[in-house]
């Protein structure tokens, strides 16, 4: 059963590899399972990074998703801290607000969101992008920090009270030691779902030199329309396994914070 769901994982990753490896007539011509005739061929990555403007797709990924993931983790952690260790009134109804949040259908959105930001002079740039990453991965990430907050024994933030630390020193002193690790999980988590989204980026990127590097694998098309599969399959490597070196880089935070809380000692 293991090598089967290995075999399912990994397989697709080794047809992109080879994938890229081929030439436009090994696509056309060839069987669909036929190895590379030159393992050595790299024309298709270089093709993918000059001609295709994939250089300038992720530059426009990377400024896009880095300040919303940014914004997200720092008033979601805030947000968390808020509405677990913080006493107000009216906190259990706001906390119930964002997890409404999580059940509002993206598509639901998107045409309002571009009538604002084209009225308030937003598109034609990069802020429609940031503002609506933002916005969506709020309630989950609040949601999550509040949990995890949760697991703080109390102790610890009263013991902080009775020391004279205020609320600002006890959320950067106190608080976000406790979860850095919990960060850690919910800004990967977030960071997947922006750095992979096609609709969002599609919706509000009007112009070639905005779009980030998803919406940038459709537009790998021939003088007459045809797909380039070799530089496509390239390009897709690039990304695939980009973000796969960042999961397994930090792989170990996300499992400590899956598991923070767990156990208390």
């Amino acid at each position: 059963m293991t090598a089967l769901i290995l075999t399912i994982v990994v397989y697709p990753l080794v047809w992109l590899v080879l994938g890229s490896l081929k030439t436009q007539p090994e696509f056309l011509n060839n069987a669909t399972f036929a190895l590379p005739e030159n393992w050595a061929n790299v024309d298709n990555y270089v093709t993918a990074i000059t001609d295709g403007n994939l250089g300038v797709y992720a530059r426009n990924s990377v400024l896009a998703v880095f300040p919303a993931l940014a914004l997200t983790i720092l008033l979601g952690v805030a947000a968390g801290f808020a509405l677990e260790v913080m006493v107000w009134k009216g906190r259990a109804t706001t906390l119930l607000l964002f997890l409404a949040g999580i059940m509002v259908p993206g598509q639901m959105i998107l045409l309002p969101l571009f009538t604002i930001y084209f009225e308030v002079g937003l598109t034609g740039s990069l802020w429609p992008l940031i503002i609506t990453y933002s916005a969506i991965g709020l309630p989950l990430t609040v949601f999550l920090m509040a949990t995890f907050f949760r697991g703080v024994p109390r102790e610890i933030f009263e013991a902080a009270t009775l020391d004279g630390a205020n609320i600002f020193r006890m959320f950067f002193s106190v608080g976000l030691p406790l979860v850095r690790n919990a960060i850690f999980t919910v800004a990967l988590v977030q960071f997947f779902f922006i750095w992979n989204d096609l609709l969002i980026a599609l919706t509000f990127t009007n112009r070639d030199e905005l779009r980030t590097i998803q919406v940038g694998l459709l537009n790998f098309r021939g003088q007459f329309g045809q797909v380039d599969y070799g530089p496509t399959f390239a390009a897709i490597c690039l990304n695939v396994f980009g973000t796969l070196a960042v999961y397994l880089f930090l792989n170990q935070r996300v499992m400590k914070g899956l598991t923070a809380g767990s156990v208390k000692g």
